[in-house]
């Protein structure tokens, strides 16, 4: 009987190689599950009720995974020294509501905030949108999977300029259902060549704003730069969109009503 010796160590070229594929294989699949996750499940009638909680858990797997396949907290943009957005961010984070705040005050821009899945919210629903859902369910989930997770995982694997545009493009395509939905909803859809125009064209500011967020990311080493800015974009907008509305009910019921004199 032949005794076998102990298997030979895998040389250090094969070792890297298969580390290689191994990063690889999570940069394709985190890419192609954040491509899907957001289009495929909007068509589930769970969404609405269980969407922070489904996304936060989402964003717990995502670190998960990511502790998985070798990323580090720092890699992330997590690290110990990355809580705080920093001066850039905090900037930019102003200017943004500044800038929604101008366009709330400015009669011939408030019409851009005219978004029926705004205006027609309670202010008790536009409180829990601007300080639970958006903040929990939409720009954490978002910045950890794509500035955080996917940038860091294809990092790895190509160069920077490469991973902030495979990473803003597949944040382009996230969004291809939800702009069809917003589109429908305001009745701007129309037939289905409008339709596909209107997606087009917010697939493709989704992907610019995430070359910025990226960029910012890149810039301040840290996620929770590009989390304050986004946070500020949608909850401010939000806010910003429901305002307006109201000040607009107003001013029409006071234009509408009974004159004395």
């Amino acid at each position: 009987m032949r005794v076998r010796g102990p298997a030979k160590p895998e040389t250090p070229t094969a070792a890297g190689r298969s580390s290689r594929l191994r990063d690889i294989g999570f940069a394709v699949a985190s890419c192609a599950v954040l491509a899907a996750y957001n289009n495929v499940s909007g068509q589930r009638p769970w969404r609405s009720r269980w969407y922070v909680p489904a996304n936060a858990c989402a964003t717990g797997a995502a670190l998960s995974a990511a502790a998985a396949s070798g990323l580090t907290a720092a890699d992330i943009g997590l690290g110990r020294d990355a809580w705080l957005p920093g001066r850039l961010a905090s900037r930019l984070a102003a200017a943004t509501a500044a800038g929604w705040l101008l366009i709330a005050v400015v009669p011939a821009t408030r019409p851009v905030l005219g978004d029926k899945r705004i205006t027609s919210l309670k202010g008790r629903a536009v409180a829990y949108q601007a300080a639970v859902r958006v903040p929990v369910g939409t720009v954490l989930w978002e910045e950890i999977a794509f500035r955080g997770v996917l940038q860091a995982a294809l990092r790895r694997v190509m160069s920077k300029g490469a991973a902030v545009t495979v990473t803003s493009v597949v944040f382009g395509v996230w969004h291809v259902r939800p702009t069809a939905g917003a589109l429908r909803v305001n009745g701007l859809a129309g037939n289905r060549r409008r339709a596909t125009a209107g997606v087009l064209a917010g697939v493709a500011v989704t992907t610019a704003a995430g070359v910025f967020l990226s960029w910012l990311r890149e810039r301040s080493g840290r996620v929770t730069a590009p989390v304050l800015l986004h946070l500020t974009a949608n909850s401010g907008g939000l806010v910003a969109a429901w305002a307006v509305s109201g000040r607009a009910d107003v001013e029409g019921s006071s234009r509408s009503g009974p004159r004395v004199g």
